[in-house]
């Protein structure tokens, strides 16, 4: 039947020489690459980590006592155990999720969260599911609005971006017709659950990945009546409301970025410093890029990060004339020791190869050290 808010919450190997001389290029091409990092269990009810340096991975069981493990990635989670069930006509079991944000006090690193909506210019956002068969649960993107820059407790308005589900569930409330948001069509939901109000927007098919502005739900939101423009924005989240099994489902990749500009107008403030231009050739499953950052300030940009959301499905393989890391999601390309300095009015071009999945789409989100590029 329904969900519900994802709460409570509280504590938390002539050979050798190639090879040699292959890593010697490829630390040229694509700079030190970090150590990978182990993948981090979690099967405490309420237990967390962070992933990325900026996200937080949740297992969050909290409707059911039976055993719920995820397993965190460097990019996501997997779920590996979720013993259980509940029935589908009421609340789902559980919501392992990664979130940015502020979730019952717990925030992620370096978050800009609370935020209030008018302020906020943009919040491009990326996503990529694993679906399994054998289960009852929906695949939800969560945004959680509220009158004030709330850090803990249940916010006033939950929005719910369901990209799939599979058994005999609902959303909560009543289907009150259909809208079209991000250029996709969904059946639109509303209701409450007692804590706080609803809004649903149900794929009607399954959507395995999308990069999408989380801003144009929050619109549609506000146009409705079931937010406003001075509320705030809490938190985003990406996961999984499993009422019958759930072993299998995850997040292979996700990556949130919220922009901001002058409060109460909605626009950026300060004009842009930097400028990207962004070619491509693509070829199925594949594909080379080259940027180009222009830096359009009055001073000189030594050292440069140049960061961006790779949409998701994509890949970063190679890269040359910066350090990339890491390959999807979230990127940040440095630039090395011959171009670590952009001199006003000039520019450096960087590239990389890749590989994805889905259709093809560009970044999001650049910006140049601390400046939003045009």
């Amino acid at each position: 039947m329904r969900a519900s808010p994802h709460r409570p919450r509280t504590a938390r190997g002539v050979l050798g020489a190639l090879l040699i001389a292959l890593a010697t290029v490829m630390a040229t091409l694509v700079g030190t690459a970090p150590a990978a990092h182990a993948d981090t269990l979690i099967c405490e009810q309420y237990g967390s980590t962070t992933i990325q340096g900026r996200y937080v991975v949740q297992n969050n069981r909290w409707g059911t006592s039976a055993p719920q493990c995820v397993t965190a990635t460097d990019t996501g989670f997997r779920v590996i155990q979720a013993d259980g069930a509940v029935p589908t006509n009421g609340a789902p079991k559980s919501y392992p999720s990664v979130f940015n944000g502020c979730h019952y006090s717990n925030c992620s690193p370096g978050t800009k969260l609370p935020a209030q909506l008018s302020a906020i210019t943009s919040a491009p956002s990326s996503i990529s599911y694993g679906y399994v068969d054998d289960a009852a649960y929906n695949a939800s993107y969560d945004i959680w609005l509220d009158p004030t820059p709330k850090t803990d407790g249940v916010n006033r308005t939950e929005i719910m971006i369901w990209f799939n589900k599979v058994g005999p569930i609902q959303p909560i409330g009543s289907q009150v017709g259909t809208a079209t948001v991000g250029g996709r069509t969904w059946q639109v939901w509303t209701g409450g659950n007692g804590s706080n109000d609803v809004i649903s927007f149900v794929a009607p098919s399954a959507i395995p990945g999308w990069s999408f502005d989380v801003m144009d739900f929050v619109r549609e939101t506000v146009h409705r009546g079931m937010a406003q423009n001075d509320w705030y924005l809490t938190s985003v989240q990406a996961g999984f409301e499993p009422w019958q099994n759930g072993a299998g489902l995850s997040v292979s990749s996700f990556s949130s970025e919220v922009n901001l500009g002058t409060p109460g107008t909605g626009e950026p403030g300060p004009a842009t410093a930097c400028k990207v231009t962004y070619t491509t050739n693509v070829w199925p499953g594949g594909f080379t890029a080259g940027v180009t950052v222009t830096n359009t300030g009055s001073a000189p940009v030594d050292p440069w990060t140049l960061s961006f959301v790779l949409p998701s499905g994509q890949r970063i393989t190679t890269a040359w004339n910066a350090a990339v890391t890491p390959t999807s999601g979230d990127v940040t390309a440095t630039g090395l020791t011959h171009n670590a300095r952009i001199a006003p009015g000039a520019g450096q071009t960087i590239g990389f190869q890749g590989t994805y999945s889905g259709a093809f789409t560009q970044p999001t989100g650049f910006r140049l050290n601390d400046a939003v590029c045009a």
